[in-house]
């Protein structure tokens, strides 16, 4: 494999090779190593009919060989014309790079199973660029994303704040179009860990709580989404539990085995189970009420204080915003009004029991 030293300004880019983003502070440390030691490793390039030379790879070292004025550059001169392959090697040499980023990475894959100067399929690419399919339609789903999300997402697997890794996003990547992106900037804003993310996933994947439920989701923090299916899997778990038998009536057996019939032991009987079941009627209410209020504390966001002037709200339909407003504050104190009510019923019940011991 013959080096040889082109003129610098025979050499052309490749506007349409797969890296196009280059890192300024990795770009202005290759340069330094070139000024202290000079190029190590040479670049790729291809003839082109006008005499010229073409990049196959090598764009970010020919970037700052150019930047530092240097009048020639050693390059390897490929003979290959197929563009195919070509395009494989440039995406085979970025693969062993730091730097490039994982949307590079997808859209070239991408390019290459959609491009119809191309058409290849995903196992073809594995094949040739020894990578699991997987791994290639992994890289392709993170095509979904908005921009907004993509141009968070970076390389290797550091939680850092309003960045996002591809493990964070692999498990909400098949969530609808109306939850996705807003959850992956959540996740990037809040530095949600990967396990946290998994159980996160599941109260959007869970059939059982509404899209509306949901969308309201959406409004929490990451530490509150937590919460949130840490108290709906506890519910979940307590529904699925089976009926304990109730205490009185397992008494009430006993009894009824070993006492005698009188018709004392009879009456005593009968006023121990209805004591019994009318305590079991009153757990019965109860439980409702507590799954109510346990729900309402979970999806109830945490309060941040609101704009206090004016001047800092910015309604897009002031009509509809007012009603809105009032919806909701209606909603609240209906709200509100139940929950005191029901605060002051076991308040009363507590002292009325406290009052009854006192005499006894």
């Amino acid at each position: 494999m013959d080096i040889i030293q082109i003129a610098t300004h025979l050499i052309d880019e490749d506007t349409d090779q797969p890296r196009y983003q280059f890192d300024e502070d990795s770009l202005q440390e290759l340069m330094n190593s070139i000024e202290e030691l000079g190029l190590l490793s040479p670049i790729k390039v291809r003839t082109t009919p006008d005499g010229r030379y073409k990049i196959i790879y090598g764009n970010r070292r020919y970037k700052a060989c150019k930047t530092l004025g240097r009048p020639t550059i050693p390059c390897i001169v490929s003979t290959v014309t197929d563009e195919l392959e070509i395009y494989l090697e440039q995406i085979a040499e970025n693969l062993t790079r730091e730097g490039f980023s994982p949307i590079e990475e997808a859209e070239a894959f991408n390019k290459l199973m959609n491009d119809p100067k191309f058409s290849s399929s995903t196992k073809f690419l594995s094949s040739k660029l020894g990578k699991p399919e997987s791994y290639i339609k992994n890289k392709c789903d993170l095509l979904k994303f908005s921009n907004a999300v993509k141009k968070r997402i970076v390389s290797g697997t550091d939680i850092k704040k309003d960045k996002l890794t591809e493990q964070q996003l692999l498990p909400i990547k098949d969530l609808p179009m109306e939850h996705l992106d807003a959850l992956a900037l959540i996740i990037a804003r809040d530095e949600v860990p990967v396990s946290d993310v998994k159980k996160i996933v599941k109260l959007f994947k869970d059939k059982d709580i509404s899209n509306g439920t949901k969308d309201k989701l959406l409004y929490k923090s990451g530490r509150e989404l937590l919460e949130t299916w840490s108290v709906y899997e506890q519910n979940k778990a307590e529904r699925a539990k089976p009926p304990a038998e109730p205490k009185a009536e397992a008494k009430n057996n006993k009894q009824n085995h070993n006492s005698s019939n009188t018709p004392s032991a009879e009456k005593e009987t009968a006023s121990t189970a209805a004591a019994a079941n009318e305590r079991t009627n009153k757990e019965a209410a109860a439980a409702p009420i507590e799954s109510k209020l346990q729900q309402l504390l979970a999806f109830l966001p945490a309060h941040y204080p609101l704009p206090s002037e004016v001047e800092q709200i910015y309604p897009n339909d002031e009509e509809n915003f007012v009603n809105n407003v009032d919806l909701l504050i209606n909603n609240m104190e209906k709200q509100l009004a139940e929950w005191k009510n029901v605060r002051e019923l076991v308040k009363s019940k507590t002292s009325a029991a406290e009052i009854e011991m006192i005499k006894q």
